[in-house]
Formats: C-alpha cells, structure tokens, sequence
C-alpha cells in the first residue's frame, strides 16, 4: 500500500514537473527573442516619451521575474521527486535515478540559458546606451558650436553693462559722501554761529567789538576793491595807450 501511494506521489510529481518544463522552455524562447531584440521589441529608437509601459525593458523584467518564479517551482518539484524516491521501500533503480538526474539537468539548463539570455541583454542595453550617450553628446557639440560667438559676445556686453554699473555706483557713493559731508559741515557752522550769538547776547561789549571788527573789515574790502579797481583801469589806459 504505501509502495502504490509512493508511485502515485511520484508520477503525479513527474507530470508537473514535465509540465512546467515545458511551460519554461516555451517562455524561454519568447524570452531569447526579447532580449534579442526581435520583432522591435526593446528597441531603443522611440523615445522614452513614446515607448509603451509593457515594451522593452519592462516586458523583458516581467518575464524575467515570471521565468525565476517558474525556475523556483522546479526547483522545489525536483526536491520532492528525491525525497519521494528515498522513501520508498526499496533502494532507487537505475532508471529512477537516471529520471532523477535528467530533471536537475534540465533544470540546469534552463538556468543557465535564462542567465545567458539576462546578461547578454543587459550587455547590448549597456551598448545601446553608451551609444545613445554618445550620440547626444555629439549632436550638442554641435547645438553648442553654434552658439558659442553669441554666448562670448553676450557675455563680453554683460561684462562691459557691470562695469558700467559699478563706475555708476562708485560716483554715487562719492557723491553720497560728499553731501554728507557737507550737511555735517553747515551743522558745524550753525552751532558756531549759535555759540557766537549766544556769547554777543550775553557780553555786549563783545557784540559791539564784533561790530566795529565787522565794520573795518568790509571798510578795508572797499578801499581794497577800489585800490584794485583804480589800478587794473590805469594799466589799461597805460595798455592801449
């Protein structure tokens, strides 16, 4: 009884596995043909704005992960075939273990033309990119090129405007200064006058001294102007003489 339940549990493990062989292998192929490229899929002359959400390297990660789940599957499926084969009664016969072998072979296999497929489409994914690169760096060498003398000229003119706005702002702070300056001066003034008016309100004497002093002074400009003023007609006369 526990031999036929062992040969049950051993076919029907046989069955599902040749089906998911079979179901690999076939998502194998349509995988080789995607990371190829074939059938334009995955190819990299749309743009990134145009390529659909499904296409290239999305589709190529779905299945790639739909492939790895399937590959885990058997996996397991093989760990049990062996576990079911050592349990049995009897010791494993030649034709079971050659059974036995032939499926981890297969799924050896499948591994490694899955890894295969994967690193070569990441490889011409590697070259299309790099190549892509290359062709825009070219193709804004050649945007660029152009643009050069107007971008010198452009920035020769900004040059020349900052340097005209820093002369502009250097005579206004000069100009500043020298306002300031001055206010500071006529505040100087009115406080002497107002000390001078104070100390001739205060001492009258002072005041009146202040007065003649003011007197003689605009006396001594008069006779002055009209010394110079008698002398410049006279050497004109002697001139034209």
């Amino acid at each position: 009884m526990a031999t036929s339940l062992g040969s049950n549990g051993w076919e029907d493990l046989r069955k599902q596995a040749r089906q998911l062989e079979n179901e690999i292998d076939l998502k194998l192929v349509s995988f080789s043909k995607l990371g190829t490229g074939h059938g334009g899929v995955g190819s990299k002359s749309d743009s990134a704005d145009t390529v659909p959400l499904l296409s290239g390297e999305h589709m190529f990660e779905t299945m790639a992960l739909e492939i790895e789940q399937l590959l885990s599957k058997l996996s397991m499926l093989n760990e049990r075939l062996r576990e079911v084969s050592s349990t049995q009664a009897a010791p494993p016969s030649s034709a079971l273990q050659h059974t036995l072998q032939r499926h981890q072979e297969i799924l050896q296999d499948y591994t490694q033309e899955f890894r295969k497929t994967q690193a070569n489409y990441r490889a011409r994914r590697e070259r299309e990119d790099l190549l892509n690169t290359v062709r825009k760096d070219i193709d804004n060498y050649k945007t660029s090129s152009g643009l050069n003398r107007r971008m010198d000229l452009y920035l020769k003119e900004n040059e020349h405007i900052r340097s005209s706005d820093r002369l502009l702002e250097e005579q206004i702070n000069i100009a500043v200064d020298t306002r300031d300056h001055l206010v500071s001066q006529r505040l100087t003034f009115k406080r002497l006058q107002t000390r001078i008016n104070d100390i001739s309100n205060r001492f009258p004497v002072v005041n009146s001294l202040l007065q003649r002093i003011n007197f003689r002074k605009r006396r001594d400009s008069i006779i002055l102007g009209l010394v110079v003023g008698v002398c410049t007609i006279l050497l004109l006369m002697y001139a034209f003489r």
